[in-house]
This record gives structure tokens, sequence and C-alpha cells, in this order.
């Protein structure tokens, strides 16, 4: 892009205002197209357009991040269900799991997932980046990707060896102790697991607080860390409400994205690269719709194929939570505050007063990382500990004084996949999780909930104890617990893997992002994963695209 185009452009925007689109003057091209304002999106967005040479179009299919329920952190209990701000995705019926159908939301907003999600800031092991490496991906072992992680956080502890403070990303610590989460984390240590007082530090092995996408009692979201300060540059144009239908092509290179707007067809045309950052759900949908994917799948919808690639939308991975809840004794916990006028008024004045409570950290308060089975070298299940308690995340709580310990499975062996239904862009794809399809998963399912009952037995948490209501004492044995998780597991929202970076047969992607047989395209999200991180996702997702902002920048010379 040039000087004269750039001076230009921002005339436009400028003489337009906030009701500029780009199909509305004379500038349709962009050097850089990239498909989703979400966690990735957003950092893209904002690194690519730090250079003033170069255009950037980021789409969304959703709106603007204007909900007040979108920056309180515990809003999520709200956003969970809305329609406006989430996709609201339904797997297939789970041969594995009873032939249930599992709740999916994934967010349609800016900021992405980022915007409607739990707010945990957790990197994963050392271990998940050096296997990443070793699967054919140089460049992505720790040592590798720590930098990146430590260029995008601003850590309210300040810099240190692991740590940011200069990022775009805010990170935050909880603040308050609440003596359930303190007898869970004693509980904890009378196991052999270590208090940690940092997950993201030397070692993830432990139990202690999280630290949060926080700031002073609000959501940080990339929307708000990256999007928005980037979006007073003229080179950089913003669209809502565009949803993404399929990719252009002269030949094998990727030229444009045509998109559906209020009922309508348009199109941006990509000068350098198209990047797909919807997510492990509609990246891996939107190389079948364009024709890349398997041929079979492609040609079965009546979808002319432009590379046959058998991996698109394979390799699904997700953490399945397992929620074992119990009553609590005391009247300490968020229930007791959600179920009064008066707990509820508390809860606000709080949190309008010193953004503190509830209201300010979410949900989830602590975590523990351990091994359940003994032949594991590292974590292998975490903990999200909760001060309340529902039949689902998100849910209306109980009426009783309650709590939630919520344990997964960090490195699940079980695949599954992601494929289009039709050639309609507009239908959901088919989602097989096949959870507990592996014998790995389910013995580490059993493992894992008997190590959360045996830290729910424990001495320091005997005086909050008063029973377990969920699943209950009558379920003892391997094959009740197992039947539990395959009655009652549910997703954590972390689903990966379905674009996956290597250099096998049925992978995706090069270690540079690259779609694999076709130029122009690439995918930077979870999808790109090889193997799912051994914890939250959102923290990797942003790392990562800073990695690929760096790359793409490195491959444009």
């Amino acid at each position: 892009m040039s000087g004269v185009e750039v001076l230009a452009f921002a005339f436009v925007k400028f003489i337009v205002g906030k009701k500029y689109q780009p199909w509305s003057c004379f500038l349709q091209t962009f050097d850089y197209a990239v498909i989703g304002a979400g966690s990735a999106g957003c950092v893209l967005a904002n690194r690519l357009s730090e250079d003033p040479k170069v255009s950037v179009c980021l789409l969304e299919a959703g709106g603007e991040d204007r909900s007040f329920w979108l920056h309180l952190p515990i809003g999520y209990g709200k956003t969970m269900w809305d329609e406006r701000v989430n996709w609201k995705f339904q797997t297939d019926p789970d041969p594995y799991m009873n032939k249930r159908q599992i709740y999916w939301p994934r967010g349609k907003t800016l900021g992405g997932s980022s915007s409607i999600n739990g707010l945990i800031y957790i990197r994963g092991q050392r271990e998940d980046y050096d296997h990443w490496a070793a699967l054919g991906n140089p460049g992505w072992g720790f040592d590798e990707v720590l930098p990146y992680f430590i260029r995008s956080e601003y850590n309210q502890r300040g810099a240190s060896e692991f740590h940011g403070d200069s990022g775009p990303l805010r990170v935050s610590d909880i603040g308050e102790r609440h003596p359930l989460i303190e007898a869970f984390i004693q509980g904890a240590n009378t196991m052999g697991v270590p208090r940690n007082d940092d997950f993201n530090g030397a070692t993830q092995e432990g139990a202690g607080y999280f630290q949060l996408n926080t700031w002073r009692g609000w959501r940080w979201s990339t929307a708000k860390g990256y999007l928005k300060p980037a979006r007073q540059r003229p080179n950089l144009t913003v669209i809502t409400r565009a949803q993404a239908t399929r990719l252009q092509w002269q030949g094998r290179r990727a030229t444009g994205v045509e998109f559906v707007q209020g009922g309508q067809m348009r199109v941006v045309q990509a000068a350098r690269e198209v990047i797909l950052s919807a997510g492990a759900v509609q990246s891996p949908q939107l190389l079948q719709l364009s024709g890349v994917g398997p041929a079979d799948l492609l040609r079965r919808h009546g979808l002319d194929v432009v590379h046959h690639l058998p991996g698109v939308g394979e390799n699904l991975q997700d953490h399945l939570q397992l929620r074992l809840i119990y009553e609590c004794r005391q009247p300490i916990t968020t229930n007791d505050l959600m179920n009064s006028w008066w707990g509820r008024t508390q809860l606000g004045l709080r949190w309008l007063l010193f953004r503190k409570g509830a209201l300010a950290v979410g949900i989830n308060q602590g975590g523990c990382f351990m091994r359940a089975l003994p032949d594991s070298s590292s974590p292998d299940i975490q903990f999200h500990v909760a001060t309340l308690s529902a039949d689902m995340a998100g849910g209306k709580v109980h009426p009783f004084s309650g709590f939630t310990l919520s344990v997964c499975q960090l490195r699940p062996a079980s695949r599954g996949s992601i494929r289009i239904r039709s050639a309609d862009p507009l239908q959901a794809p088919s989602i097989q999780a096949n959870y507990l399809s592996h014998e790995l998963d389910c013995r580490t399912a059993i493992a894992a909930l008997r190590s959360a009952r045996a830290i729910a037995e424990s001495a320091p948490m005997r005086d909050f104890m008063r029973s377990e209501f969920k699943p209950g004492a009558a379920v003892q044995s391997d094959e009740e617990l197992l039947a539990f998780a395959r009655a009652q597991g549910a997703t954590i929202f972390h689903p990966s893997g379905t674009c996956s970076m290597g250099q096998g047969s049925m992978d995706v992607l090069d270690e540079r992002l690259r779609v694999h047989g076709v130029k122009g395209v690439r995918v930077v999200d979870c999808s790109a994963m090889p193997t799912l991180v051994s914890g939250n996702t959102n923290a990797p997702v942003v790392m990562m695209a800073e990695k690929a902002a760096d790359m793409i920048r490195e491959d444009a010379r």
C-alpha cells in the first residue's frame, strides 16, 4: 500500500466515520484479510497494522463488543446463552457419551471467545511445546515460544524470567483469599501436591489461585487489549456482522474472501494473504467450503476440489469436564449470596465501590495441576474450583450452599472431527467429539474422579463438607464412575487441532502455519495445535498469533 493510498484511505474513513465500509468507496483490496476477530484475529490485526505500509481488513461475523455482560467478569453466565454473541454450537450425538449432544459455546463478537470465556490465564507445560517441535514443527519449542508469551503480557506482578509487564494482554491476581479455596489447596497438599503461586512460572504442578485476564474488576479480552488501540490506524478496517462463506482462488492461490453482511454477498480481495482465525470449528469448515479438504467429502456436497487435503477437520481434541458438586456446611459460598436479595446487593456494592468480590473474578478461583495416573511424568489432570454450584457451567446456582470441583484430563487421546453437512456456508458443521473413545481417557477419567474425592474428603476440607451432591455416594466402582463421566461430562471449551501443523499425511499446516498445497492462506487459531496444550487455551492462542505475525512479516520481505 503506497503512501498516497494510505492518506486517501485515512481521508475516506475520516469523512465517512463509523459507518464506513470498504465497498462504499474505491478501495476493496487489502494486503491481508483476517477472518475472525477473536483471540487470534485481534492480535493479528494489531501486529500486522503496526506497519503503516500495509493494509489489513478484519472480518467478524458478530457485532461490536458493547454489551455490559461481555465486560463484567462473571457476565459469562449471561453470554453463555446469548445468541447475539455466541454461536451456540451443538455436537452430534456422541456414541461414547450415551448419544448425548453436548453444548459448545463459542464467541461471536469482537474478541471472540476471549470475550465470553472463564478468564483463566494458563500457558500449559514446557513439554507441550517441545512435543510440538518434535512432531516436525521447528521453532515451536518452549524456549522459542516463551518470548511471545512475555511480549503479549502485562502482568500485575511485573516483569520476570517468565512474565512481561508491557504487553497488551492484562493479567491480574484474584487478590482475595477464600476459605474454601484455601482448604482445597491444603487438601491437595495432603496428597503430596505442593502449593503453587504461579502456574505459569518455572513449573505448573501444584495447587493455588489462578491468574485471570481481568484488570481492576473488568474483563480484559483481546478486543480490549489488542484491537481497541489499533482501530485508530488508517490502514486497519474492521467489518462486523460479516460472515465469511468461502475463499476466492486464482488457481491454488487465495485472492480474497466472500462474506455475507445484511443478507448481501460481499467480497474483499487480499493481495498478500488470507488468514483464517475463525476457531477450531469454523476455520476447517471454511477451508472445506472453499474446496480444500477431503476430496470425497467435498464432492459429496457438490463442491469443486481446489486441493485434496484429508486432514482438514480431523484430529479434533477437547478437554472433557467432569464436575463434582458438594453441599457446604457453612454459608460462605457464592450460592448463598446469589440466593438472597441482600447477598446480591452485597455482591453488586462490592463491585461498584471496590471492583472486588465474586463479580470481579468470574467463577473459578482456584486450581490444581496434578498426576492422576502413576506413570504420568507431568501433571495429567487440571482442577477448576468454584465457590458456587449449578447443574451446568453458567447455569442457575443451586438453592443450597454449594461448591464445585471440576476436573479434566489435560492431554486426551480421543480424536473427533469437524465436517460440513452441506455446501450451505450458513449451516453449522457436524461436530463429532468422540469423548472417552480411547482407553487412556477412560482410565484417566476414573482416576481424576477418585483424586477429586480424595481432596474433598481430606482433613482440611472436613469443616466445609456436608455431602457429595453429584455424582453421589452410591457411585463407587470404576464402572459406575465411568458411567457418570459418560452421562454428565461436558466440554470445558477448548476445542483444538482440526488444522494441525506438522509434516504427517493428515497434517494441514507447515511450521509457519501455511496451508499445505496452496498459496496465500494461513490458519492461526486453536485448530493449528497438533496436540492440545495442558490447560486453558486462550493464552496459547494469543502467543501463536504473536509468533504468526512475525512469521507473516518475515515471509513478506
